[in-house]
């Protein structure tokens, strides 16, 4: 603003015939003396930089100026800058309306700044009157037009957004996690059990962030109610700013934004490469690993942000902003996603497409665990005309759908962000400095309006050990969808406790595959359905040795009577390969077996070309055929009476068998 004053006050010296002839060409006052108290409070207001004093200075000028001349049109405008400076946007508005009703052809940009103050007052039947004003002229300012354009565009859509309001009834969450200081951008574990978030705290040395600092506070629930918060690990917090905090699902992986810039004080692990990175950490038990950067193709020497760790383990969003010379362009501010490879290795950060991305700004983006509902803030698409927030579904083309405005009052011609939305998708939470918190921003809770809610998105959790030993262990998980063959989620269970948490889509036929090497596989499929209550699932995983005592294959399919694999047995015929390969003296013995009904030589024939099925997969994946034999049981060995449908698929089943090691 007080740049644009600047550039005003040249055009009021150069003015020579915007009023009567009777005024005065330098200041279009009629008054010297006026002209003078104007340039005093002017001089006064250039020199402020937010001090109360020099603006209390600079409007007591003003104010004596319009007393020496009523018609003095730029004083009205200087006052309007001064008192939105002083952040009372009504009077702002009132001096500026004032000016114009004074000298309607004073200047042309007026009717766009003041449209500005206008949708920030949430009069947006003024905005727009204003807004089209200011495009009625010509050879005015290209970005100011295409700004008055989207002014118009959302001053539609709040009118009709506010004739139609969604429920809105934000919770406070409690005095254990807020506090008179500043909390914001809240991340959870799957289960929805676990807060991270990030807290402003007083820190006396940091003068030149104004004696304050960003820490990670964390808490758990006992009884539905959260826990008194507490400091995450002296590992993570340090004396700069952390903050923006992403958990995996098990809250053992951590991604957050630290501000240290190239010039870290802990050694390469914490050194950035530009002005905000994004950072990891890991938790092994109870203790956080060291920081670590994670890397130079995320991190830039632009600005790094607000990451959000998907559910699969794989994917990772985050925004960018970019630098325009020294500075950071706050209208080019993107979201962008980068993916896991096998090799461990980021992929190249790509930014989302049009349809999320706009010229103006994106920011706190939340994908949420059911992998197709992706939430964000923006000030580029129609809205209530400050930060707004929205949701996009993802389409079967795999491209993200045309974002749709959460709806008024959850977004309002204020800012809003920093949206997150429980697994099963009841609760959003955000952050906001409302009436009646404890002070400062505070984080609230509500429920999401029925068309905003995403899939539910359920989780398993439990704890993998060794079947004989009882040792917890460490493993891989993956959840599988059978149909498609595709890979939903990675995750691995705590190297020291054996504790796994995974979230896990609905309404889908899915597999669960758990690999350690020198172990046999843990496989398992399922469903799960909106209505149906979080798995907890201890996992025993056996070593692989020579045994008597087969492994059920659980996910082998073949249609009735027939001996052809089915696509949906790849998955774990896969993983059958891999355990071979990976333990290049196994010998195996596949075994098939059916249940009582029909002819028994039939059942018999039958149950050894099945086994035979998968013992040629194998060879044709390249294991070779000496480790390999494969046998037909019929209905011989049962694993429960043929009395019941249940029972007579336990029965009809495929075995593996370690004869060698």
């Amino acid at each position: 603003m007080k740049s644009y004053f600047f550039i005003l006050l040249c055009a009021v010296l150069t003015l020579s015939s915007c009023r009567t002839t009777a005024q005065s060409p330098v200041y279009g006052s009629k008054s010297k003396k006026a002209e003078e108290l104007f340039k005093k409070g002017y001089s006064a207001y250039r020199n402020s930089y937010g001090s109360e004093e020099k603006l209390q200075e600079a409007e007591d000028f003003i104010l004596k100026a319009i007393k020496k001349d009523p018609e003095f049109a730029a004083a009205y405008l200087m006052m309007g800058e001064i008192e939105n400076a002083k952040g009372d946007l009504t009077k702002a508005i009132e001096y500026k309306e004032q000016a114009l009703i004074i000298n309607p052809e004073y200047s042309k940009n007026e009717y766009f700044y003041l449209a500005r103050l206008l949708m920030r007052a949430g009069d947006y039947k003024k905005c727009k009157q204003n807004s089209l004003k200011f495009l009625r002229f010509k050879n005015t300012n290209e970005n100011f037009q295409a700004e008055a354009r989207q002014m118009i565009q959302n001053c539609d859509f709040a009118e009709e957004a506010i004739k139609t309001p969604v429920p809105f009834h934000p919770k406070n969450l409690g005095k254990n996690i807020n506090t008179d200081r500043a909390e914001y951008f809240p991340t959870f574990t799957g289960d929805g059990n676990t807060i991270l978030f990030t807290r402003r705290i007083l820190e006396p040395k940091a003068i030149l962030r104004g004696g304050q600092q960003e820490d990670f506070f964390t808490s758990s629930k006992e009884n539905e109610e959260w826990k008194e918060a507490t400091p995450l690990s002296n590992t993570i917090n340090s004396f700069f700013n952390e903050g923006a905090p992403t958990l995996s699902a098990d809250g053992n992986f951590l991604i957050f934004t630290s501000c240290q810039g190239s010039d870290g004080e802990y050694g390469d692990n914490r050194t950035g490469k530009g002005s905000c990175d994004l950072f990891y950490a890991r938790r092994i038990g109870d203790r956080w690993g060291k920081p670590r950067n994670l890397g130079s193709k995320i991190n830039t020497r632009h600005w790094e942000s607000q990451p959000c760790f998907s559910a699969d383990g794989r994917t990772l969003y985050f925004i960018r902003a970019i630098k325009s010379g020294r500075s950071l362009d706050p209208d080019n501010q993107d979201i962008y996603v980068t993916r896991l490879q096998n090799s461990g290795y980021w992929t190249e950060p790509e930014k989302l497409s049009s349809k999320i991305n706009t010229p103006l700004r994106e920011e706190s983006v939340f994908i949420h665990p059911d992998g197709q509902t992706l939430y964000f803030g923006s000030n580029g698409h129609p809205g209530m005309g400050g930060m707004d927030l929205y949701y996009s579904r993802l389409q079967e083309n795999g491209e993200w759908g045309t974002p749709v405005n959460l709806g008024y009052p959850i977004n309002t011609n204020g800012n809003e962000n920093s949206i997150v939305v429980s697994p099963d998708g009841t609760l959003a939470y955000f952050a906001s400095d409302r009436e009646g918190g404890f002070g400062d921003l505070d984080l609230y809770s509500f429920e999401l309006p029925e068309k905003a809610k995403p899939i539910y998105a359920s989780y398993m959790k439990g704890i993998v050990y060794d079947q004989e030993t009882q040792e917890k262990l460490s493993a891989t998980f993956e959840i599988i969808d059978i149909s498609t063959n595709e890979v939903l989620l990675v995750s691995h269970s705590d190297p020291v406790t054996g504790k796994f948490l995974v979230n896990i889509p609905t309404n889908k036929n899915l597999a669960i595959n758990v690999a350690k090497k020198g172990y046999f596989f843990y496989s398992k499929s399922f469903t799960v359905n909106s209505t149906k209550e979080p798995q907890n699932t201890n996992i025993p995983l056996s070593k692989i040795k020579v045994s008597d005592k087969p492994f059920v294959l659980e996910n082998i399919f073949f249609d009735v009577a027939k001996y052809n694999l089915k696509q949906e047995s790849k998955a774990e015929l896969d993983k059958l390969y891999e355990l071979m390969v990976q333990n290049e003296a196994v010998r195996i013995e596949i075994g098939g077996h059916t249940d009582s009904d029909g002819n028994a030589k039939q059942n018999q024939e039958l149950s050894e070309k099945r086994a035979k099925s998968v013992v040629n997969y194998l060879v044709l994946k390249g294991i070779d055929i000496s480790r390999l034999t494969y046998a037909g049981y019929g209905s011989s060995k049962p694993r429960a009476s043929n009395d019941s449908e249940k029972n007579k698929a336990l029965n009809r089943r495929t075995e593996v068998k370690i004869i060698g090691n």
